[in-house]
């Protein structure tokens, strides 16, 4: 995608599709109040003008195409193993990835493999999110995968926006009796060290530079 107005048509498309504005920002890389603004402007949302106040440039965000990773299989595995080693380094003792869905799950994956640990997936409530208070929500660990069972782990991410679904999962995690070792993303965009005393790696980190006026 090159400019705003790919994003506004990929927003309305995938609004057609009946994914939920939370499914939307994640597909798309970019906040919940990002996409909500494209699905306004979009005019697939009957407030079609909501979200005016942002201005006509929309929100502040950055957008994050990795897709030309995550579309071959090599490319992720190569930048999984990455990601693999700046986790490593927490130590021996950590035998469980948990991917955060939809994009983590295939990057926790090829985490797992590189590390040797079972792997588990989480579903944040943010998937769940149109309107209203996302506390109303609630995220859910799949059966199909590894439990929790007191574990120490490794949390893994494609993208924090703002911290709010890694914070969720780290909560998550700790309430099923697991000990969050370390989390770790492609791209950070708000240069996390930590969360809730968990430390972050990144791959990148992307930070908003100037006057936002």
């Amino acid at each position: 995608m090159k400019n705003v107005d790919d994003l506004i048509e990929s927003a309305a498309e995938l609004a057609d599709r009946g994914l939920s504005k939370g499914e939307i920002a994640d597909e798309l890389n970019v906040s919940r109040e990002t996409a909500s603004w494209l699905v306004e402007r979009s005019g697939a949302s009957p407030a079609a003008d909501a979200g005016a106040s942002d201005g006509p440039s929309g929100p502040h965000d950055i957008h994050v195409d990795w897709s030309a990773i995550g579309r071959d299989s090599w490319r992720l595995s190569t930048m999984s193993a990455a990601m693999a080693d700046l986790l490593e380094k927490e130590g021996d003792s950590v035998d469980l990835t948990i991917g955060i869905e939809k994009a983590g799950a295939p990057i926790a994956t090829s985490i797992a493999r590189e590390l040797d640990t079972d792997l588990a997936t989480y579903a944040p409530r943010k998937h769940q999110w149109d309107e209203g208070d996302l506390d109303d929500l609630g995220g859910s660990f799949s059966r199909n995968f590894a439990q929790i069972r007191g574990r120490e782990c490794y949390v893994v991410d494609d993208i924090i926006t703002s911290g709010t679904t890694l914070t969720e999962t780290i909560e998550a995690v700790k309430k099923q009796g697991g000990k969050p070792v370390a989390a770790c993303v492609l791209v950070d965009k708000q240069g996390h060290d930590e969360i809730d005393g968990v430390p972050v790696y990144s791959l990148l980190q992307v930070l908003r530079v100037g006057n936002d006026e």
